[in-house]
């Protein structure tokens, strides 16, 4: 579940900003560069826009599944649209990546205040509201904007409305995502821009991220100081070497944590 201080408001807003982002980023783009590499270079450019389009059909599924009372759409579904886009040519999904997202945020403005309200639904193991369904979206949304435009602009960042929310919503994340590594794992992390503090640890049932005071505990054997949108890159599996800001750790390293986590 998202804070409570998160409104559908908050979520709605930096899902916009990221796609104004991926549409300015995309449209001067020819046919030919769209079959270019993304940053996972397995998928082109607009193998990537295929994604973030069948995704946003799938989450408009969803959308209408919670608005009228009915359980989650089946995996049935989802094969069927995923189909539907490997069939397009490079060009139909990047043009149509770009239209099938704004569709779904032309449904989402279209809300009143009790469809807002209202809204639930049981998936991803618990009771959602609207604002979690949102989260969801834009975690992918965010990070696979970077992930295209960082093909053309090595120096690109997740755009910050994105990482003012998504700092706060990594535990999940990191819960589902981290392999915990041979030794055990206890770093103080402290991010900038937004400012947090976190305690990040693996135990038997796997890796964890608590927030946490400012003060450095005494068991933790390892610091690590860096912006929250490097952060939030590091644990979607996106902070190599090459695309790594300027950063401070002690007692940790770098390249274990990036095998921590793998990303997607």
């Amino acid at each position: 579940m998202t804070d409570d201080g998160e409104t559908f408001g908050d979520w709605l807003a930096a899902l916009h900003a990221s796609h104004d982002r991926l549409t300015e980023v995309v449209t001067p783009l020819s046919a030919t560069q769209v079959e270019a590499p993304s940053y996972p270079t397995e998928w082109s450019i607009a193998q990537v826009l295929s994604h973030l389009g069948s995704g946003a059909e799938i989450f408009s599924l969803m959308l209408e599944a919670g608005l009228a009372n009915r359980p989650a759409p089946e995996s049935e579904a989802f094969q069927q649209i995923w189909a539907a886009w490997d069939a397009k040519s490079a060009a139909d999904q990047a043009a149509d990546g770009l239209r099938a997202d704004a569709d779904f945020l032309d449904r989402l403005d279209g809300l009143d205040a009790d469809q807002v309200r209202n809204w639930q639904m049981e998936m991803f193991g618990g009771d959602q509201r609207l604002p979690d369904l949102l989260r969801f979206r834009l975690g992918e949304h965010a990070v696979h904007t970077w992930d295209i435009e960082v093909a053309g602009e090595p120096a690109a960042t997740i755009a910050q409305p994105s990482v003012e929310l998504l700092i706060d919503n990594l535990d999940q994340l990191v819960a589902r995502s981290g392999r915990p590594p041979a030794d055990p794992l206890r770093v103080h992390v402290e991010t900038a821009e937004p400012i947090r503090v976190f305690r990040l640890h693996s135990t038997s049932d796997g890796v964890l991220l608590e927030v946490h005071g400012i003060e450095t505990p005494a068991d933790d054997n390892a610091a690590l100081r860096l912006p929250a949108e490097a952060f939030i890159r590091l644990v979607y599996g996106r902070l190599d070497p090459l695309h790594t800001p300027p950063l401070a750790t002690d007692g940790v390293d770098l390249d274990g944590l990036r095998a921590t986590f793998p990303g997607f």
